[in-house]
């Protein structure tokens, strides 16, 4: 797996927990993310402060690419 490819997944499954938890946890602009590990498409573990370490990490949301609306 390419890095971008476990990159993409990493974000994809972000967007997932913090669309589910943002009701009971939201970060205020300037706040850091908590650290947290998910599985990448490859099984490996990918660590937030992995991806930080190599630089800016961007969280994209497109809601609606996964509603019916």
């Amino acid at each position: 797996m390419s890095t971008r490819a476990v990159s993409r997944t990493l974000i994809l499954s972000v967007l997932a927990v913090l669309v589910l938890a943002s009701a009971a946890v939201a970060l205020e602009v300037g706040q850091k993310a908590p650290d947290f590990t998910l599985a990448g498409i490859d099984g490996k573990p990918v660590k937030l402060s992995d991806l930080t370490a190599k630089g800016p990490v961007v969280i994209y949301t497109f809601i609606q690419a996964f509603t019916g609306t």
